[in-house]
């Protein structure tokens, strides 16, 4: 006599609730769970969802890293871990929402505008790659309701004439040779901080007194250097040089760094020096090499009102660069009336 399968009984929870499941067979019991679980056919089960988080990174080591610049890439890596990471912590993609979006933002606090547009075209990035991944439908950084508020970005106030020749002045008090280069090429040449660290001494034709400015030093990682090209096409020129400074600069090998010698310098090297000069010149105020372009840029404008002029020294596109945010200008009340009679002759 056959033997009787024994009939198939097993407990489950469904939605926090014990239930016997039972069959005959494994194909019967397969069925009968289905239907418990209100399913017919086949089942269905919650689309896996992606935690943020591990997204974005994916995201930024594909996408991102490979295929920009290191300081880009830099740039994008530090808003995802200062301001983005933090702002969705523990949330899957498909469940941030406008406001989370617009959490991220009034978190950021009362800074300028400009960094948070920061964070928000990375964020951007990552959020469309998730539409066109199928993970969610819309941006939620789209929506009209998202707003970004923020201040102006602080604006470089030029050093004063008075503390200009006070330094120029000075530059003999300097002690090391690569220390009065750094001042004196700042102070008197329109050009960006990471331009002199990026010049050699092939740059400096002391016959035609020119500098080329060919290359460009920056620090990424807020340490070691990295030599690139400059900014922009137009960043890449030919200005003169003072020519009475050209006793104070003790030459060194054609392909050297004018600053660093074989190598550039590092963020820390730079800072020091900083510090050693203003207190070698007895300075009131820090050495700031930023300021030093916008003070030149704003004087040479003053003594040539010739714009075309200022924006070639300064390596801009556009004249209307130069006139934003470089110079500044010296009066505090422009006359706009005496001009003009003396044009019509009053």
């Amino acid at each position: 006599m056959a033997k009787t399968s024994k009939r198939i009984r097993r407990e489950i929870v469904i939605d926090g609730v014990k239930r016997w499941i039972t069959g005959a067979t494994e194909q019967e019991y397969a069925e009968n769970l289905l239907k418990a679980l209100n399913v017919s056919g086949t089942a269905q089960f919650a689309p896996q969802k992606h935690n943020f988080q591990t997204y974005a990174q994916r995201w930024f080591e594909v996408f991102s890293k490979p295929n920009v610049s290191l300081i880009t890439a830099i740039t994008y890596e530090r808003q995802l871990k200062l301001h983005i990471y933090p702002a969705f912590d523990g949330m899957d993609v498909e469940d941030i929402k406008p406001t989370d979006v617009q959490e991220m933002f009034n978190r950021m606090g009362d800074v300028a505008k400009e960094t948070k547009m920061k964070a928000r075209m990375v964020l951007n990035m990552v959020l469309e790659q998730a539409v066109e991944d199928s993970l969610i439908q819309k941006n939620p950084l789209a929506a009209r309701s998202v707003r970004i508020v923020g201040g102006s970005s602080r604006a470089i106030e030029p050093y004063s004439v008075a503390q200009m020749r006070f330094l120029v002045q000075r530059l003999d008090l300097i002690v090391k040779p690569s220390d009065r280069a750094f001042l004196a090429l700042h102070a008197l040449h329109p050009l960006r901080p990471e331009e002199v660290l990026g010049l050699m001494w092939r740059d400096l034709d002391f016959t035609a007194q020119t500098i080329h400015i060919e290359r460009a030093v920056t620090h990424p990682s807020r340490n070691a250097p990295l030599v690139k090209e400059t900014k922009t096409q137009a960043s890449r020129r030919t200005i003169n040089l003072v020519p009475q400074i050209i006793p104070l600069l003790e030459r060194g090998a054609e392909d050297e760094f004018v600053l660093g010698g074989e190598k550039p310098l590092s963020y820390s090297m730079v800072r020091k020096m900083c510090e050693r000069i203003q207190r070698q010149t007895g300075f009131e105020e820090r050495i700031t090499p930023r300021r030093f372009r916008t003070t030149v840029l704003t004087d040479l404008y003053d003594a040539t009102k010739d714009i075309k002029q200022a924006q070639h020294a300064a390596g801009h596109t556009t004249a209307a660069m130069t006139l934003k945010h470089y110079v500044k200008g010296r009066e505090q009340t422009a006359n706009t009336a005496t001009p003009i009679a003396q044009v019509y002759g009053l």
